[in-house]
């Protein structure tokens, strides 16, 4: 599974972040949830950039 441990990782920095927010504003519950849910979308979009993408042109143009 490629990218499994970019994805681990961007989570667990969410997840640091979201405790130092949280313990600094007394709402550790919110920020805690939050800094997951931003590291798991920012793991998401950087496992999206690292994949090879297909050209619909290229592709369209290998049918005829």
């Amino acid at each position: 599974m490629g990218g499994g441990t970019k994805f681990g990782v961007t989570v667990a920095v969410g997840v640091a972040i979201g405790a130092a927010v949280g313990v600094a504003t007394d709402n550790l519950a919110l920020w805690l949830s939050l800094g997951v849910a931003i590291g798991a979308a920012l793991g998401a979009a950087k496992a999206g950039q690292d994949r090879p993408q297909e050209n619909d042109v290229e592709h369209d143009n290998k049918d005829n």
